[in-house]
């Protein structure tokens, strides 16, 4: 039985099956719909780790024993940081993710709220090897012992001959390459049948790592994603071919041709000031409801009837989920489908909003109330042109409150800031990023104003406590702004920076009252508010055109009377009057119409169009324009990041 039990093989096979069973595990806690785990792709997660592991093989039996051990551990504790990344962020874990990951400190009590009691089920074999080895050490204790204190057991191993140490050394040579060759076929065989059939195009166009997933498994993302990123990073950098350089021109200007409207709005507030608010967390659907009698939003709701609304206004992140909405809104540029732009990218050129602006004369200034590196705001807010960054050590913490400063306090502080620094000069562009509303939603009793009856106690009653809250904080700047005499001569536009990461249908379909399709979810976790109040202006506006948040920037700089003919901004200008398209990160697009929902395989014919109309699902070949549309939008603005292809257009600009 003890032979059996530490037989090389027997121990490789079970090291196998438990790795795969992890695999499952991880699988089946995505709940990610059109994504089953068949048997090619359970070939596919078999294959990969046994690439992963074909070397041990050649170790002697204590040495592949170790190294099974340190395989396991590690594996498992990627396995599981991916699940808990996932909860949060919809994604994986990758590369540019780990260079991000000082931030992960912060994130304390989001972590914690995403643990599951069934996560003890990976860790299992942990257990169950802890025991085993104390059942090992105890049966030795009690065998008896000979030749210099080996067990019985050993008795016949203790001498062998040259040629016995030779076979074994072939025996294990050949066991690993078998391995080896085993793992490749598994892997690489169905991949290859996938990429070739209904993934095709895949690993040329890729803008989705769900979608890459659902193709490799998780160790093949891994690896993939660790090859791109050596591909990026090390060795020679890629350049921008004159072609493809040729063509972008050609698109932006085409693009900024189209988005031109020298109408009545035009230039109409020339010289306001600008304040945008980006609250953490705000979405939509909570926008003009009630519970139990209460608003949860009273004071955007009551703006909403005097200021311009845009109801269908979708936020555009990806993995830089904050960072994501705030180079988006002020760069009009697509985030990346790996890490954040902030993190990746600080060095490299582009056209925002605050640079424009100061080159016009405005006083360009950053506010949020944490610590200055997070999302390396530090050193990017400096390349995009801010003349200053008000970060937590610039305020008073008067009112704790989650991970900082309260938003009712900070959004006072931040104006006290405006109205009198000597260092801000009017006109300005004032940035401001709220917290208050941050996943887990956790507000102390005190700060509690909403009653939320039958989802008291649970996350999404925290969350609709929290919005609550961070739109009193809204309301009582309103009127502090309008007693100050700024509210007048600024702009303000406040809009949410992302969803809020709670997947469960059956919360909203509680609190709006109605069953929802995969439509009605699609655009509750994609859609955010955005309001717009124009100096002098009381008449209610509400839009019901999409519009995303690459759409901010070119849409202000239309109110101010700069055109942006001069800048690479994708966006659409929201007072053009023209028709929109909106595209995600996913490939998922809306217009005035169609709304065009991917598959995870990436293959245009296995997503899903929907009629705006009916909200029914149409012919797919209704939404193939938007898609390839969609599709060279995102191809762009990865190539603009990926070449740093603003510097090199500006370059030729300047050139004899």
């Amino acid at each position: 039985m003890i032979t059996i039990v530490r037989s090389r093989y027997i121990g490789y096979i079970l090291f196998l099956v438990l790795m795969l069973a992890k695999l499952m595990f991880l699988h089946s806690g995505l709940h990610a719909p059109n994504i089953d785990m068949n048997r090619l792709d359970k070939l596919i997660a078999l294959g990969s780790v046994m690439l992963l592991s074909f070397w041990v093989l050649w170790l002697p039996r204590r040495g592949q024993t170790i190294a099974l051990i340190i395989i396991n551990v590690l594996l498992t504790l990627l396995i599981y940081s991916d699940i808990v990344y996932y909860r949060y962020f919809q994604d994986f874990i990758t590369v540019p993710v780990l260079f991000q990951a000082g931030q992960m400190d912060a994130l304390g009590g989001s972590i914690f709220a995403l643990l599951r009691p069934s996560d003890l089920y990976l860790f299992a074999d942990w257990l169950i090897f802890l025991v085993y080895t104390i059942c090992v050490v105890l049966f030795r204790r009690n065998t008896p012992t000979y030749n210099n204190g080996q067990p019985s057991y050993y008795a016949h191993t203790s001498h062998f001959r040259p040629s016995s140490r030779l076979m074994r050394g072939l025996r294990r040579s050949v066991n690993g390459v078998v391995a080896l060759v085993l793992g490749c076929i598994l892997t690489f065989g169905p991949i290859h049948s996938y990429a070739t059939t209904w993934a095709k195009g895949l690993f040329t166009g890729n803008w989705w790592s769900l979608a890459m997933y659902n193709v490799t498994g998780l160790i093949g993302f891994h690896g993939y994603d660790i090859y791109l990123y050596a591909k990026d990073h090390l060795g020679p950098q890629p350049e921008l071919s004159q072609k493809e350089a040729n063509s972008m021109k050609l698109w932006f200007n085409e693009h900024n041709a189209e988005q031109s409207a020298l109408n009545d709005s035009f230039g109409k507030y020339s010289g306001s000031n600008i304040v945008v608010i980006q609250a953490e967390a705000f979405m939509n659907f909570v926008v003009g409801r009630s519970i139990n009698g209460q608003e949860v939003t009273p004071n955007l709701n009551a703006l909403i009837k005097e200021n311009t609304y845009f109801s269908n206004y979708y936020h555009q992140t990806s993995q830089g989920r904050t960072s994501d909405a705030d180079f988006a809104s002020n760069g009009s540029l697509y985030p990346l489908v790996s890490g954040s732009v902030f993190v990746r990218y600080p060095d490299h050129q582009f056209d925002t909003l605050p640079a424009i602006l100061k080159s016009k004369g405005y006083s360009t200034n950053a506010f949020h109330a944490y610590e200055g590196s997070f999302w390396n705001r530090q050193i990017m807010y400096k390349a995009m042109g801010y003349d200053h960054f008000y970060s937590k050590k610039d305020f008073k913490i008067d009112e704790p409150l989650g991970w900082s400063l309260g938003d009712k306090s900070f959004l006072r502080q931040s104006l006290n800031i405006m109205d009198s620094a000597k260092s801000i000069q009017k006109p300005f562009y004032s940035f401001l990023t709220t917290l208050s509303s941050h996943h887990p939603y956790s507000l102390p009793a005190a700060k509690q104003g909403l009653d939320t009856g039958e989802f008291k106690g649970t996350i999404f009653g925290d969350y609709l406590q929290a919005v609550h809250y961070t739109d009193e904080a809204l309301g009582e700047l309103v009127s502090d702004m309008k007693q100050r005499g700024l509210w007048d001569n600024t702009i303000l536009a406040f809009y949410g920076d992302h969803d809020n990461s709670i997947q469960d249908t059956s919360y909203y379909e509680q609190f709006l009252g109605k069953s929802l399709n995969k439509l009605d979810m699609h655009q509750i976790m994609h859609q955010v508010p955005l309001l717009i109040h124009l100096p002098g202006n009381n008449t209610s506006v509400i839009d019901s055109n999409p519009a995303g948040q690459l759409d901010l920037t070119p849409s202000l700089l239309h109110l101010l009377g700069i055109s942006q003919d001069p800048y690479y901004l994708m966006g659409n200008n929201l007072f053009s009057g023209k028709e929109r398209l909106v595209t995600l990160r996913t490939g998922a697009f809306a217009d005035a119409k169609r709304s065009y929902l991917p598959s995870e395989n990436g293959q245009f014919n296995s997503g899903t169009c929907y009629s705006l109309d009916s909200r029914e699902a149409i012919d797919v070949a209704g939404c193939s324009t938007g898609f390839e549309t969609s599709k060279q939008r995102l191809q762009i603005s990865d190539d603009i990041m990926k070449y740093d292809g603003i510097k090199m257009l500006r370059k030729e600009e300047s050139a004899p």
